[in-house]
């Protein structure tokens, strides 16, 4: 059983910056990919970003050049630095590891 603890969420406002980090309760060297996913109200979940135990890295569109996903494999986090924040970045961030297991999430509100 993989545990996943996401941290890092809060309110800023439109511009600013946060950093999530994701804590995982094994190694995560195995888990491949890692990802956050956000979900706001009304609407579905999606990806914002993975990475691969080989660092290789996929953005959704609206976050590019704005998100930077990373992971530290000696630390077994999981890092999303999100920075040029939007009104419409708020949402509650979810980490994935492979394809099975989630965290709770985090709540990212960014008032205009």
């Amino acid at each position: 059983q993989v545990q996943l603890v996401e941290s890092g969420g809060g309110l800023v406002q439109a511009g600013g910056s946060l950093r999530l980090s994701c804590a995982t309760s094994v190694s995560i060297l195995s888990i491949n990919p890692m990802g956050w996913y956000r979900q706001a109200p009304g609407k579905q979940r999606e990806l914002v970003a993975a990475i691969t135990g080989l660092g290789a890295t996929t953005y959704q569109d609206s976050v590019k050049g704005r998100f930077t996903i990373s992971r530290d494999n000696a630390k077994n986090t999981v890092y999303l630095q999100m920075n040029s924040l939007k009104v419409e970045d708020t949402a509650v961030y979810y980490c994935r590891a492979g394809m099975t297991y989630w965290g709770k999430g985090t709540l990212v509100t960014v008032s205009s």
